[in-house]
């Protein structure tokens, strides 16, 4: 199990360091190195209970804010989405970030249960 924690704080990290080049990159970078944190204290058997609900909390308003433009992708058919960004195609951004908000969320959301049920209290 510890090494499936290492391995979430090396991807979140990998996330956020992507971000970096993006023109939005501080809630991005804020939301998967939190993700990453709550990981690493997980690990150290440490209470993770408040930055998962804030990280679930935040993810849940951007996934909601971007609900219709996903809804808006699924019914033209699902086009790519890994090909560059066109001023024409802004949906391929949306869709991104709708993503990345649901994976961050339920990395965080997961952090929270299992904090829950391990009975970590301090």
């Amino acid at each position: 199990m510890k090494l499936l924690h290492i391995g979430v704080i090396l991807l979140f990290v990998t996330f956020a360091v992507v971000q970096l080049n993006d023109p939005d990159p501080y809630g991005w970078v804020t939301i998967y190195l939190g993700v990453a944190v709550t990981a690493g204290f997980y690990l150290a058997n440490r209470d993770v209970r408040l930055i998962s609900i804030l990280g679930v909390v935040a993810c849940s308003v951007g996934t909601l804010i971007l609900i219709p433009d996903f809804i808006n992708w699924l019914t033209h058919g699902m086009p790519s989405i890994t090909r560059s960004m066109k001023a024409e195609s802004p949906y391929i951004e949306l869709v991104r970030e709708f993503l990345g908000f649901l994976i961050a969320g339920s990395a965080y959301l997961l952090y929270f249960r299992s904090n829950l049920k391990r009975g970590k209290t301090t």
